[in-house]
């Protein structure tokens, strides 16, 4: 009996040097690759989609404050003007240019407008996006070509534009920013969650397959943003409910985040050279159950879905269209004010 426990009592201690070893040797190598990937942001020019505004303002905000030098892109020009005298202001050098992302030959002039301004292109962030709410039966073929067109080939435009310079340089960064969206379908937002999802396949596939050439990519998947952005949603089917339940989303400290904290956390990630940056907890636990139990993901989303509201309405209007009692009050304030910080209105 003694023997049987002090073997015992030995197999545990090797299984804890074991452990210890390896968490030890994880530890180093996470850190080692860290280093290797570091990357210095004062002086590089980095290019935003979607910049002018929400969470795209807030990254270049984070990013001036670094000494990076400034590309931003956007489709309404007063709204460029007020970010760019903003970020002017912060000490930045930015350039500002008024373009559609869903159309490849103004990507191409984009780009080709950041790299002969600056004569160098170091950084590509993937921003652009928009959002249609709704319920599936309201969702039509062009809906989802749409949605698809800003969220997932604007992307991809960009990227085949940005690589030649890439590696005519020797080195490059993208950052894609997706959604959890993209990782678990989430109901009435049927095209935007189809576009995330093409674009985490996407960002993971040119992460594994650039990486030889020193082009690095990070995906990241963020949750909902307080940057006041369901004003400018499209609603369709019951335009009031929905807009609600999404703004109300939205203004939620537990289902959003704060836009300034979820910029720097970007940035960081971005200086490392990760791979993949999920930005909360609760993103986190979704993405992890999702991997581990897909079937009873789908299946709360089933139930979340018979809470949601009923309509066939197919007239589009904006969310700022769609205000009523319902979306108002203290439970949207947060919405509302980010709106006003961020850029929205």
């Amino acid at each position: 009996m003694t023997n049987t426990n002090q073997k015992e009592s030995i197999i545990s201690a090797k299984t804890a040097l074991m452990v210890t070893v390896g968490a030890g040797i994880f530890a180093l190598a996470k850190t080692i690759y860290k280093e290797i990937n570091k990357f210095d942001i004062k002086n590089k020019v980095v290019v935003i989609t979607g910049g002018s505004r929400g969470l795209g303002l807030a990254m270049a905000r984070v990013l001036a404050s670094k000494g990076a030098k400034l590309a931003i892109c956007a489709r309404t020009a007063s709204q460029l003007e007020t970010a760019r005298i903003e970020l002017e202001e912060l000490g930045a050098e930015v350039i500002t240019i008024r373009m559609d992302v869903s159309d490849q030959i103004e990507v191409q002039r984009m780009i080709k407008a950041v790299y002969e301004h600056y004569g160098q292109l170091d950084v590509l962030i993937n921003n652009a996006g928009i959002i249609t709410v709704g319920p599936e039966n309201v969702m039509e073929i062009q809906d989802y070509k749409k949605v698809m067109d800003t969220n997932f080939w604007s992307a991809l435009y960009s990227i085949k534009a940005a690589l030649p310079i890439f590696l005519q340089q020797g080195e490059g960064r993208i950052v894609n920013i997706a959604s959890i969206g993209g990782k678990v379908a989430v109901p009435h937002l049927l095209p935007y969650s189809v576009s995330k999802f093409a674009l985490v396949g996407l960002s993971e596939g040119l992460n594994a397959e650039l990486k030889k050439d020193n082009i690095h990519v990070t995906t990241v998947i963020p949750n909902l943003m307080q940057t006041g952005s369901p004003r400018n949603v499209t609603v369709k089917g019951d335009h009031e409910s929905e807009y609600a339940w999404f703004k109300l989303a939205d203004s939620s400290s537990l289902l959003s985040q704060k836009a300034e904290s979820a910029a720097k956390q970007i940035v960081k990630a971005l200086e490392q050279g990760e791979n993949e940056l999920i930005l909360t907890q609760l993103g986190k636990v979704a993405v992890g159950l999702q991997g581990l139990l897909p079937g009873s993901i789908n299946s709360l989303m089933q139930v979340a879905n018979h809470f949601l509201p009923k309509g066939n309405n197919l007239q589009e209007k904006k969310g700022f269209e769609s205000e009523s009692e319902l979306s108002n009050g203290p439970a949207a304030a947060n919405s509302d004010e980010a709106a006003a910080e961020f850029n929205e209105v």
